[in-house]
């Protein structure tokens, strides 16, 4: 009888404890009652190179080892694969630490699945990325995820390519949040039974890239993306805040008529050098391999920008931003 109220006792205790954790497939993950949107949010804080240095190297290993990740998008959406695929090739060690393939997994690299939601949408419907059709990734990354050829995959991120006019909480969130309950941890999805798959997925939310003078007013990206980072604290989601990254310079000054290039008209203004593009002087007058890496089309591939930008800054902040989050997935605290 003693023996079984201490079980009762240790079996209450442990579910008190889980109640107010967050929990993913490798662990707990943080306080759930924490409302604190740095520990969700990839903004321009997060995508420094010295938050990414900072981060336990355990978690990198975790993240590189343990995270399938299938990722749909645009021209845009390249800021995230190319600064990706060109970080590993930037400091000793890196090609170790940040190692990726491209729809090619090996072991202990990250496997990154880049362009591979599109063609599950249904017939006719163009899901490229989440600006084609408000509603068709829903069911493409049901179709996706419910292949048994994709039964590893663990981390789901989609792209926008312009966000601005779209019905971000008529279709995006909500949508967003049906693929959580089903495939989520604990999701209808999730099981041993036929139609269901062992492993849970993390959705990573994304915010739109800039628009030079016309960011602010109803449907607009910081409008936009102040919806979806309050959606993402208020439901403990992940998010990657590619508005904050275009619109903030590397001194943290923040341009509110920015564009996805780092070109300001309010930044040449202050300036006064002839330039408006504070991504652009800032790589000039730093040094390629110490300060910034060129971002690939492929791992080991040939240099390039991210689409739509003429430097490789903006790409190189998101893959920066994208590895803490992987990171936090993992199982860090993100403190």
């Amino acid at each position: 009888m003693k023996n079984t109220g201490k079980t009762i006792i240790f079996s209450i205790l442990i579910s008190l404890f889980l109640i107010n954790c967050e929990k993913s497939e490798y662990g707990v993950i943080d306080n759930k009652n924490s409302s604190d949107s740095s520990l969700y949010t990839a903004s321009y804080s997060k995508a420094k190179e010295s938050v990414l240095r900072s981060i336990p190297q355990e978690y990198i290993n975790a993240a590189r080892n343990n995270l399938h990740i299938a990722y749909q998008h645009t021209s845009h959406g390249t800021h995230v694969s190319r600064g990706l695929f060109g970080l590993q090739d930037y400091k000793s060690g890196d090609d170790v630490l940040f190692g990726i393939t491209n729809n090619s997994p090996q072991p202990d690299k990250l496997d990154f699945r880049d362009y591979a939601i599109g063609n599950y949408a249904a017939p006719g419907v163009d899901a490229a990325d989440l600006s084609r059709n408000e509603t068709a990734f829903i069911q493409a990354t049901r179709n996706y995820l419910d292949d048994p050829d994709n039964a590893e995959i663990n981390v789901i991120m989609w792209s926008w390519c312009n966000i601005a006019g779209h019905d971000v909480s008529g279709n995006y969130l909500p949508g967003m949040d049906s693929l959580i309950s089903e495939y989520g941890v604990g999701g209808t999805k999730i099981g041993s039974n036929a139609g269901q798959r062992a492993h849970p997925v993390t959705f990573i939310f994304m915010t739109g890239h800039a628009n030079a003078n016309n960011n602010i007013g109803e449907g607009c990206p910081k409008n936009q993306a102040d919806l979806i980072i309050n959606h993402c604290v208020s439901n403990k989601q992940f998010c990657l805040d590619y508005y904050s990254i275009d619109s903030h310079d590397m001194d943290d000054n923040y341009w509110e008529d920015a564009g996805d290039d780092g070109n300001s008209s309010a930044y040449a203004s202050s300036i006064g050098n002839g330039s408006d593009r504070f991504y652009g002087d800032w790589q000039n007058s730093h040094t390629l391999g110490t300060d910034y890496f060129e971002n690939k089309e492929s791992p080991g591939g040939s240099a390039s920008y991210g689409a739509h930008n003429s430097q490789h800054i903006t790409a190189n902040r998101k893959a920066y931003a994208m590895w803490w989050i992987l990171a936090r997935i993992a199982g860090w605290s993100g403190e």
